[in-house]
């Protein structure tokens, strides 16, 4: 059980670390050490007031930045696992500042690497997003640097016993800079402004990706990139369930941005797999990892298949996305 091993989190005071955190110590309050790494002190000031050390005695906080590999290295002594989800991740930024993004997402990510076989680590998963696939922006560049970085990593560990696998998902929801905070804090202007009547994204609850990143651990080989079958919403109809009697201006994508997401494209289907609740994108040439997760049943998916939130079989309703938001977001949510 993974909850009784010894943890580290990168970015462990952003959305997906904060929960991730809960859960574990839901599961195991006596989790041996549970090593929360970011860079912002304030925020760990502000997660040790929620999760304290004095009720949670495996519970650390360690302020290091993912660029800086000796920090890592003293963060990760006698770490078991590690969850790596600290990346800059604003689109728009990406395309203004390229460097400090691939610092932080690239370099970082080969630093948490060469530290995790350093120190003994036996097993890492990497939080991706759907940008990574068939990317048009910086962002999705980087992240698609710091997946194959991480798939290639189960190929150069020597003797070294580790596992390195990635999960890949959309959109979170309610996460910092996300559309769905943005729209629920302007329609008290009355204004949501949208990008493109077309547009549509995958949408997963931070509960959710969460258990998906538990089930990577618990059950990963090492080289596959998870993703998880889950809905999409079309940017008007989460308007209409944010706010109903809002003006809605098209006033154009950003830079860098989709109109559609992908998380497995054409290219990927040749070497993915259906496990029933997600898919697992397979490295190629790779006999042990293929036999594994036929044991399992999966089965390939067939020649040509994208997963793309503009053709995904199931959509959102208006009604269920007020639902979610009132159930993960705000209680007292209505309209």
């Amino acid at each position: 059980m993974i909850e009784t091993k010894k943890i580290l989190i990168t970015g462990g005071t952003g959305s997906f670390g904060k929960k991730f955190v809960e859960t574990v110590l839901k599961r195991n309050p006596e989790v041996p050490r549970l090593v929360v790494f970011s860079r912002d002190e304030l925020k760990q000031y502000e997660m040790s007031q929620q999760f304290g050390m004095e009720k949670y005695s495996g519970l650390r906080y360690f302020i290091g930045d993912v660029r800086d590999r000796d920090r890592l290295m003293r963060a990760m002594e006698g770490i078991d696992v590690v969850v790596h989800a600290a990346a800059l991740k604003q689109v728009p930024a990406a395309e203004y500042n390229p460097m400090e993004f691939i610092k932080t997402n690239v370099l970082g990510a080969e630093n948490v690497i060469e530290a995790a076989i350093d120190c003994g680590v036996k097993q890492v998963v990497a939080l991706s997003t759907d940008k990574a696939c068939s990317p048009i922006n910086l962002y999705g560049a980087t992240k698609l640097c710091s997946d194959k970085l991480f798939i290639a990593a189960n190929r150069i560990k020597g003797q070294h016993d580790i596992r390195f696998s990635v999960v890949r998902y959309g959109n979170v929801m309610g996460s910092r800079g996300s559309v769905i905070p943005f729209f629920m804090d302007r329609r008290k202007s009355g204004v949501l402004p949208i990008t493109h009547e077309e547009m549509t994204r995958f949408n997963i609850t931070l509960d959710e990706g969460v258990r998906l990143v538990l089930e990577a651990l618990e059950s990963g080989f090492g080289g596959e990139i998870l993703v998880p079958k889950i809905p999409s919403y079309r940017i008007t109809e989460l308007a209409e369930a944010i706010g109903p009697n809002c003006e809605r201006p098209v006033v154009g994508i950003r830079p860098g941005e989709k109109i559609h997401e992908e998380m497995i494209s054409t290219a990927d289907a040749l070497t993915t797999v259906d496990c029933g609740s997600h898919y697992c994108i397979l490295p190629p040439g790779a006999p042990g990892i293929w036999a594994h997760y036929e044991k399992l049943g999966a089965k390939p998916v067939p020649q040509g298949f994208c997963y793309n939130s503009g053709t995904n079989e199931q959509f959102l309703t208006v009604p269920e996305i007020r639902d979610l938001i009132t159930g993960h977001l705000d209680p007292s949510f209505a309209v």
